[in-house]
């Protein structure tokens, strides 16, 4: 039955405008919809997102969301030039240099919004 279903995330924010700012001008989603106290953000295939206020946004180590792309290295690039700061990590898989993290044919690369949530850009196969 989940399987015909869209997700949806709930991404936390201690600014809720900030963040709705961070994700509709720099990262080119678009205004957003206003939703009780924060905002949604439809993505592709039936996919969303809502940005709520908390005081816990930014304490998760791990990665909140993954943006399935087509070429990682060009939407890097394209972050990038709009000032999207991306993470790194020591892996070895890694070019030097590199923000893009290859893994048994994937490739990643993660940064993190305006409240800390950390987020990232995948192209795999699967």
């Amino acid at each position: 039955m989940l399987k015909i279903s869209g997700l949806y995330a709930y991404v936390p924010a201690h600014d809720v405008e900030r963040c709705r700012a961070f994700y509709a001008d720099t990262l080119g989603l678009g205004p957003g919809r206003k939703a009780g106290p924060g905002y949604t953000f439809e993505c592709a295939k039936g996919t969303a997102f809502f940005v709520y206020p908390t005081p816990n946004a930014g304490t998760n180590q791990a990665s909140c969301a993954f943006w399935q792309v087509d070429d990682v290295e060009a939407v890097v690039a394209w972050l990038k030039g709009r000032g999207v700061v991306f993470e790194s990590y020591p892996m070895p898989e890694s070019a030097p240099g590199s923000n893009v993290y290859p893994n048994q044919g994937a490739k990643a690369a993660w940064f993190k919004d305006t409240e800390g949530n950390i987020m990232a850009v995948v192209e795999s196969s699967y």
